[in-house]
């Protein structure tokens, strides 16, 4: 989707983000609906029973300011809630309800997913209200769903049912969404490995106010063919992090060394689904691209080339099996497999706040190790080709991810140091 989202008709943004929600195991084929309401007041949501796995433009419904219906279909059954949030709250313009296993989770246990366990999510998704149980598609649901917008919130759990959110438009309702059911994974899966841990407002607010000093601008930019051609790889591997569940829209930088120290780098603010090769951001010198604002852990990624000569490409994220032990601080043993162990070798684990600026963290920076998860941020895998650093973040997370399942079975056995010794022999001799 272009970033310039209004720029889509309505029919085709509403397509390719249920699509988005259905392929991300997010919704089922039945369940969940979007809409978005535009500047003549008329409604275009998703049809009711129609498969969201195979949905197509044609199929959204317009439902006019004057309750006329358009469409081939019938809109669906949980309208009224949305044209009730529409109502209550002017300013928001696209609503997204679904039913996510993890947010569901929340819903049925009646408690709401505390977003301070992880920095940035306070700020995308907002405090979160609770809407009590009415029957699906009934003006009492609307009422209550409306009553929670009124107060402020543009994310509300529904109680036994799953979770409904609102944006100033698509791409923003859905980051709030992504964010907040990846939230609730991390708490799940940090619960099942040992005790969630979450930040302080003071802590947020900190992380937000360190982040200063934009680098000075570039009076020229040239494009050779061969950074072109990185500039398309960051943005393959972007998307296919995003489409893996490695990396949600709002959260993730990506850089490849180009010349030297000097490197491109993905920028802040701007969705990371929808990324093209012009909003990649060229460093050169300490100077940044003219008109471009590169990620805010740019001169974590400056350091690390700086003193890294041998890593030329790095991967800063956000995935739920990493994170669940990088919110809990529990021990990441990947002597799981040996692809793990040759691959990764250590996890290193470094506290909040050592990953500011002014902090300018060793473990972080010098001798960067493969993989390193700071304490309720990020994880950061370097490598040498993009490709293999990204490999290298898929090892990592289906290690955590074995681990965190293998939990319910019994205590992990890890390969042992003879076993080990005969790897490092073998591979890495």
């Amino acid at each position: 989707m272009s970033k310039n989202i209004k720029l889509i008709h309505p029919r085709d943004q509403i397509t390719e983000i249920i699509s988005r929600v259905y392929k991300r195991g997010m919704t089922t084929t039945s369940g969940g609906n979007i809409s978005i309401i535009d500047e003549q007041g008329d409604i275009w949501v998703t049809p009711s029973a129609i498969d969201k796995g195979s949905l197509r433009a044609s199929d959204i419904i317009c439902v006019k300011k004057d309750g006329t219906v358009i469409g081939k279909h019938k809109p669906s059954s949980e309208f009224p809630f949305h044209k009730a949030i529409y109502e209550a709250r002017p300013d928001i313009k696209s609503v997204i309800h679904a039913h996510p296993p993890a947010l569901v989770s929340f819903s049925i246990v009646r408690q709401i997913p505390n977003t301070n366990i992880i920095s940035q999510a306070k700020h995308i998704c907002g405090p979160i209200g609770y809407a009590k149980y009415r029957l699906p598609g009934s003006e009492d649901l609307g009422d209550v769903i409306a009553d929670e917008f009124k107060k402020g919130y543009k994310a509300v759990i529904m109680e036994n049912h799953g979770t409904v959110l609102g944006g100033s438009d698509l791409t923003d309702a859905y980051e709030r969404f992504e964010a907040l059911e990846f939230c609730a994974r991390t708490i799940i899966y940090g619960a099942q490995i040992g005790n969630p841990k979450y930040l302080t407002d003071d802590q947020i607010n900190e992380f937000e106010s360190q982040a200063i000093g934009i680098l000075p601008e570039m009076e020229t930019t040239n494009y050779s063919s061969d950074e072109v051609e990185k500039r398309l790889e960051i943005c393959k591997i972007v998307q296919r992090s995003c489409q893996q569940g490695l990396m949600v829209g709002s959260y993730g930088t990506v850089s490849m060394r180009w010349k030297g120290n000097d490197f491109l780098i993905t920028p802040t603010n701007v969705n990371r689904w929808d990324l093209d090769l012009d909003d990649i951001v060229q460093i050169k010198d300490g100077h940044r691209e003219a008109g471009k604002i590169p990620s805010r852990a740019t001169w974590i990624h400056q350091e690390i080339y700086n003193r890294n000569p041998k890593v030329n490409s790095i991967i800063m994220t956000q995935s739920p099996y990493l994170m669940a032990f990088g919110v809990t601080g529990e021990y990441l043993n990947v002597r799981t497999i040996p692809e793990s162990w040759i691959f990764l070798q250590d996890i290193n684990f470094v506290e909040y706040g050592n990953h500011f600026r002014k902090n300018n963290n060793s473990e972080i920076v010098d001798n960067c190790p493969t993989a390193l998860i700071i304490e309720n941020d990020s994880v950061i895998v370097t490598g040498d080709k993009l490709l293999q650093t990204f490999d290298y973040l898929e090892v990592a997370e289906f290690s955590a991810k074995s681990i965190v399942l293998g939990s319910s079975l019994g205590e992990m056995v890890p390969i042992n140091d003879d076993q080990v010794e005969d790897l490092r022999e073998k591979f890495l001799t």
